[in-house]
């Protein structure tokens, strides 16, 4: 069994910041010649330089149809083949579930759930291609992975879009798994709590009762580094797991076994 990633060429979205960029950075060190995309150009110039040919970037809005579409074109003409895609880009903003005219919602929708839908539908029939131009008919075809939330599970009102829009993603990589294991396509998600991203460090530093909150109601006692979360995509993403399709890991230090935290999953 071997949870080598490397050689794979990967897509990661959301690698501008945060987890994603914390998830294409570890894929780099593993070995992986990966597709660093997001929104944010300048950032993403930054971050791939100094990493070498096995890190490329591509910026544009992942909301549109033909940015996607650009996005698969950019990785192929980089790398001619694509084998994992990581769909991290995701954004959290409260919403207000008694508001008719608070568009969050269908927002957090669009960006969290729509976007990952329409490029796992392409990259997965890039990946069938590639399985029918093979001469092995045996070996893996493609790994997906979904960043989801432990959000999709708890309940605060203020966040119902984006816990609406992370447990719809749960849903879809269920849905995805079935429709793709014929193939030898296998789709999974992580889903995690609190992780200290840029947000979050902001965040505490606002509010010092914050982090006690979070520690106090996280059996591990502490928050998640953005390694350990890249270190539980790369296991969904390598053949290693060569039999896990369709299941939602969650990495959040035992949080999800107690009573809802009052604060905000981030």
């Amino acid at each position: 069994m071997s949870f080598s990633i490397s050689g794979k060429v990967a897509i990661v979205t959301g690698a501008a910041n945060g987890v994603g960029l914390a998830i294409a950075r570890h894929f780099i060190d593993a070995g992986a010649l990966v597709m660093f995309a997001d929104m944010d150009d300048e950032r993403l110039s930054k971050e791939v330089e100094g990493l070498g040919d096995n890190a490329r970037h591509f910026a544009g809005d992942l909301r549109q149809k033909l940015t996607i579409a650009n996005l698969l074109s950019a990785t192929l003409d980089s790398f001619e083949r694509v084998d994992i895609l990581i769909n991290a880009s995701r954004q959290m903003v409260a919403s207000d579930p008694l508001n008719p005219d608070d568009d969050a919602i269908e927002m957090l929708l669009e960006q969290n759930l729509m976007t990952s839908l329409r490029l796992s539908q392409l990259v997965a029939k890039r990946m069938i291609k590639q399985a029918d131009d093979a001469a092995d008919d045996n070996e893996p075809v493609g790994a997906i992975v979904n960043l989801s939330s432990i959000a999709a599970r708890r309940t605060h009102p203020a966040l119902m879009g984006y816990s609406v829009s992370t447990a719809a993603l749960d849903q879809m990589t269920r849905s995805f798994a079935v429709a793709l294991a014929p193939h030898r396509i296998r789709v999974n998600a992580v889903a995690f709590g609190s992780v200290l991203s840029a947000s979050l460090k902001g965040a505490l530093k606002d509010n010092s009762d914050y982090r006690d909150d979070i520690k106090e109601h996280t059996p591990m006692n502490r928050i998640a580094k953005p390694s350990e979360v890249a270190e539980a995509v790369q296991f969904m993403a390598c053949d290693g797991a060569g039999f896990v399709t369709g299941q939602i890991m969650t990495v959040d230090g035992g949080r999800t076994l107690l009573d809802p935290v009052t604060a905000p999953a981030h």
